[in-house]
């Protein structure tokens, strides 16, 4: 792992979004009797959301970690789908094994996974040479958001304007990345939180902050959030980055604003925040989903390179 080749790895994610092709990438399914997508982190992270936006567009579909001992049963007429940059996690090849169903495989590149997979969907995220999966997880997110409009209509997955997102906060990144890094890096940990139709950005944020720069981070669900970390605020420095677009929004800040924690909000206003973040397109909830990690990796990049060696 090398921050600086991940730090360039996060510079072409403009221009490898603008080049993926999702025209045909689910042309050869037809309608599923059941989609079941297995993975495992940043995978598992994208196919939660795939999996919520199937099923809230009439189509049964379930997300499963595949080092699960309770997979699902699977049977003629299944989707089953399993995801894996490398094509080589140990885990998801161990359930394909164990499901021994026809599967397909989304993959990066080639592996034993795509040499077991009947059909391969490539995520042409290009390598990612700081061994951080970053490209691969927003290209799984696009894959996915297409396997939910190929199946159930609805608009094209947006691209260019995620792209022309991800190239702003890219090229404008010294005007807030330091005064993020300072109110977000404290001494007890990062938490991120988004709404449940974008939990994978809260989840895969949080672990870009662990996987280079070993930080405390954590990610939750906005509404679950007065259920489960609201505790903290009381007895900890606590600082949150907070992805927009929730209506449970107003419940969450009454608690940190009596309590004084900091919070970040990124991709819409946010009351009583100490810093909101906006980029071009964050009206779309898509954009969003595609776009704002790059908030967290760009600050997990920075403090990574900046860490004692």
């Amino acid at each position: 792992m090398n921050p600086e080749l991940f730090l360039a790895d996060l510079a072409e994610k403009p221009p490898r979004l603008r080049a993926l092709d999702l025209t045909s990438a689910w042309g050869f399914v037809e309608q599923p009797r059941r989609v079941v997508l297995l993975g495992m982190g940043s995978s598992h992270y994208a196919n939660l959301v795939g999996a919520a936006r199937l099923r809230a567009a009439g189509v049964d579909a379930v997300a499963e970690l595949a080092s699960s001992d309770l997979l699902p049963a699977v049977g003629p007429g299944d989707l089953v789908v399993a995801v894996s940059a490398s094509a080589g996690s140990a885990e998801t090849l161990d359930a394909v094994e164990r499901l021994d169903t026809e599967i397909v495989a989304i993959a990066n590149r080639p592996g034993p996974l795509t040499e077991r997979a009947s059909r391969t969907v490539w995520m042409e995220a290009g390598e990612e040479r700081g061994a951080v999966a970053c490209r691969s997880f927003q290209h799984t997110v696009a894959l996915l958001l297409e396997l939910v409009r190929h199946l159930t209509g609805g608009p094209e997955v947006p691209l260019s304007q995620a792209a022309e997102a991800s190239e702003h906060l890219l090229e404008t990144e010294d005007e807030w990345r330091p005064r993020l890094a300072g109110l977000l890096l404290g001494p007890h940990g990062t938490h991120v939180v988004a709404p449940a139709r974008r939990i994978s950005s809260a989840y895969q944020s949080a672990l870009m902050l662990r996987e280079g720069p070993r930080l405390q981070a954590y990610g939750c669900e906005t509404g679950d959030w007065s259920h489960v970390d609201v505790y903290l605020t009381k007895t900890t420095d606590y600082r949150m980055l907070l992805l927009g677009g929730s209506r449970w929004e107003a419940q969450l800040l009454g608690w940190t604003s009596q309590r004084g924690s900091t919070v970040v909000g990124v991709g819409a206003e946010v009351a009583g925040a100490s810093h909101t973040l906006r980029y071009p397109h964050d009206d779309n909830d898509d954009v969003r989903l595609l776009t704002e990690t790059l908030v967290a990796e760009l600050l997990a990049a920075r403090a990574w390179l900046a860490a004692p060696t």
